[in-house]
């Protein structure tokens, strides 16, 4: 596993290392992103950044989480979509960093106290113009993203409600196969109904139908602002 750099808290290191992607770096990145990495803290529904905003560089959620949204259509009531929600040890904002365009999404807060580490963009950009070799590992965190948004666009297209709920809520349990190691799964998430049907483009009661339905069977326990995952595994064969 790569040495970062001291730079960065050791307890930001501990949950970077915790990452697939930052424990499977080149010691060289992993010191130079650390090395370049500045600590931003934000309140509950702050904008880390919003579509259309130039290029702000790399991002790492080391506390918290990050909601990644749209909103689209005219008129009073716009329809509004929210993406993913990125907990630790989640990078992100890598599309900019290849193509130096604008963001194409609204990033927010989803906790009070959310912190992530920012790469700007420019020292980043050109650190790697003189280290090229390290695109590569930039290019499998994008496959990675892509690889993933295929994945959900296929289960939009062909899964019935109750599977795309529960494929979803595993996912979120198990980091969207983002943790270094196997086995690992988160048990609480902090995730309303409401957030949880802007994700998978459904109504709110249809979601706590669902929800129902699931909690019946064992399997959760909904909570104020949260669901507590109580069988991993059924939850998984609920997804067949």
């Amino acid at each position: 596993m790569p040495q970062p750099s001291p730079s960065v808290a050791a307890d930001h290191l501990a949950t970077l290392a915790a990452g697939r992607w930052f424990a499977g770096l080149p010691a060289e990145l992993a010191q130079a992103l650390t090395a370049m990495a500045h600590v931003r803290t934000l309140q509950q529904g702050q904008a880390l950044f919003l579509r259309g905003d130039p290029p702000c560089g790399l991002y790492a959620v080391v506390r918290g989480a990050i909601d990644i949204s749209g909103v689209g259509g005219s008129g009073p009531q716009p329809r509004a979509a929210l993406l993913t929600r990125l907990e630790p040890p989640a990078w992100f904002g890598e599309i900019a960093v290849f193509d130096h365009a604008p963001r194409t999404h609204d990033a927010h807060a989803a906790e009070a106290g959310t912190a992530v580490l920012q790469v700007p963009h420019a020292p980043l950009r050109a650190w790697l113009q003189d280290h090229p070799a390290h695109w590569h590992a930039l290019g499998l965190l994008l496959a990675d993203k892509l690889r993933t948004a295929f994945v959900a666009l296929e289960e939009l297209a062909l899964l019935p409600a109750p599977q795309r709920l529960a494929r979803r809520l595993v996912l979120m349990a198990e980091g969207y196969g983002q943790w270094a190691g196997e086995g690992r799964s988160r048990r609480l998430l902090a995730l309303s109904q409401e957030q949880l049907a802007l994700m998978l483009a459904l109504s709110r009661q249809t979601t706590n139908q669902l929800l129902r339905d699931l909690q019946s069977r064992g399997l959760l326990r909904m909570h104020r602002g949260g669901i507590e995952i109580l069988d991993l595994p059924g939850l998984r064969a609920a997804c067949a």
